[in-house]
């Protein structure tokens, strides 16, 4: 999944083997690699403490509270995966089993030790926990550790930050960080603590006193107010979002949203489904801002397919909360797509994850629940054994290869089947001066009957929900389009 697979395939089909936006993206992406050498060692910040990760060496560590040994040692490696994603190179990982993390240093003092030695020895400079600490936590392990630490949410905030290209995705980014960063602003030296005011010689004179804030204090006021400029930028943005949404939905074209586990190949899907050029990279979260394309199903129907951010187990609150307006699109959809990566160890926790992100996101729109459609990506990499096995546990799965093109036929066909079942009967009596709803149910709906009249042309057809709605001022008989 490394790149966009263009070859005879597409050629047939009448695709373009020029260069698309997705894959000069990803040659930019490519281009921009991390220094290393840099220093990442604590220094005294006189300016807000919102420090750009350097990642280079790390040591993982995390606290196995739960579940099996399978389970815990997966999420290292996920963690091993996000670490080198934000271009950083493991160098060990450790795990220690606790009923809960260490209040004080999330893995405790003699776990703690054990960590400093290993920094020593490998000449990490960072080190990555598998959690979220608190700041208090994130302080005590740096003073015994002697090297940066970074927790989970951190470590995804920076890699969002880095893969965001939009001007929304750039801003939902700044603001799940500034969230994050708020609590745990703090410095080293005595340049935080300091109070601004006082005499004219203390602090610069006239127009540099201040209203005897701290530093700290001074620099959490000027989050809070670039917090709150943002939160206006995303709401602007989001207005203009719905109504590009409303749009597609007036249109009565169906809406298919694709959603799923990060690197679980919801880019390539979305790729082989249409015949576009969406970025592809075997990368988490490769992709951040969601991708609308237009395409048409083997009976004729069309379809809007949107590729949507991934998802991940632990998933930051703050981005969940910054990128709203973006999970919206799953809302607003008449079929969620669901990829699951099927040569990961635990589908089944990647499908919980996706499937937990989405009800939060469904149950505050207070919009009804799409329904949902498993595609099992990435068959061609799994031995025949396991496919078998999850085979049996998906039986309504349809299972696929999108970098082998193998079922993405049978998948077209389990889309039109599912949007077809959806649609609604409706009977209606359309003035002749309405051509343009009866195109728009010959090219979305399907029709039983026509005929031609005096005040009209009589329709009997099944159609989208959206193009009924559309249709019920021209019900006759006083019957109004019912859902078969």
């Amino acid at each position: 999944m490394g790149g966009i697979d263009i070859g005879p395939r597409d050629e047939a089909r009448g695709w373009s083997a020029a260069p698309t936006t997705g894959e000069l993206q990803l040659e930019d992406r490519s281009a921009l690699r991390r220094v290393a050498g840099l220093s990442t060692e604590l220094t005294d910040i006189t300016e807000v403490e919102y420090r750009q990760l350097r990642l280079e060496r790390v040591v993982l560590v995390g606290v196995w509270t739960e579940g099996s040994a399978a389970s815990a040692e997966a999420s290292m490696a996920e963690l091993a995966r996000l670490a080198e994603t934000a271009g950083s190179e493991v160098l060990e990982a450790l795990i220690q089993r606790r009923e809960r993390p260490d209040p004080a240093t999330y893995i405790g003092s003699g776990k703690a030790d054990e960590l400093r030695a290993v920094v020593l020895a490998s000449g990490a400079d960072t080190v990555i926990c598998d959690g979220e600490l608190t700041p208090a936590q994130l302080t005590a392990l740096e003073k015994v550790v002697k090297v940066k630490v970074v927790d989970r949410t951190a470590l995804i905030l920076d890699i969002f930050a880095q893969h965001a290209t939009s001007r929304e995705g750039k801003a939902q980014v700044a603001l799940a960080q500034m969230e994050y960063m708020l609590p745990r602003l703090r410095g080293w030296g005595e340049s935080m603590s300091r109070q601004a005011g006082g005499r004219a010689g203390s602090n610069g004179g006239v127009g540099l006193r201040g209203p005897g804030e701290t530093k700290i204090e001074t620099d959490r006021r000027r989050i809070r107010e670039r917090m709150a400029k943002l939160r206006r930028e995303i709401r602007e943005m989001k207005t203009a979002r719905d109504t590009m949404r409303s749009r597609r939905t007036s249109s009565g074209i169906p809406s298919v949203a694709i959603v799923g586990y990060t690197n679980a190949g919801k880019s390539s899907l979305m790729n082989a489904l249409t015949g576009s050029g969406v970025l592809v990279q075997d990368a988490l979260f490769a992709t951040l801002d969601p991708t609308t394309r237009r395409a048409q199903l083997d009976d004729g129907r069309e379809v809007v397919f949107t590729d949507t951010v991934g998802f991940v187990r632990h998933l930051p609150t703050q981005l969940v909360e910054a990128f709203r307006s973006t999970l919206e699109e799953v809302t607003g959809a008449d079929l969620l797509l669901h990829v699951v990566d099927g040569s990961d160890s635990l589908p089944a926790e990647q499908i919980k994850a996706v499937r937990e992100v989405i009800t939060d996101v469904i149950r505050e729109s207070g919009a009804p629940a799409p329904p949902e459609l498993l595609a099992v990506n990435k068959i061609d990499a799994m031995e025949p054994v396991e496919l078998a096995n999850l085979r049996a546990q998906l039986p309504d799965a349809v299972f696929v290869s999108a970098h082998k093109d193998i079922g993405i036929e049978e998948l077209r066909g389990r889309i039109a089947e599912v949007l077809g079942g959806l649609d609604v009967e409706v009977s209606v009596l359309l003035p002749y001066t309405r051509g343009d709803l009866l195109a728009r149910i010959h090219a979305d709906g399907r029709i039983d009957s026509t005929s031609h009249e005096e005040g009209g042309t009589r329709v009997h057809a099944r159609v989208p929900q959206a193009l009924a709605a559309a249709l019920s001022e021209y019900a006759y008989a006083g019957t109004a389009p019912a859902a078969s």
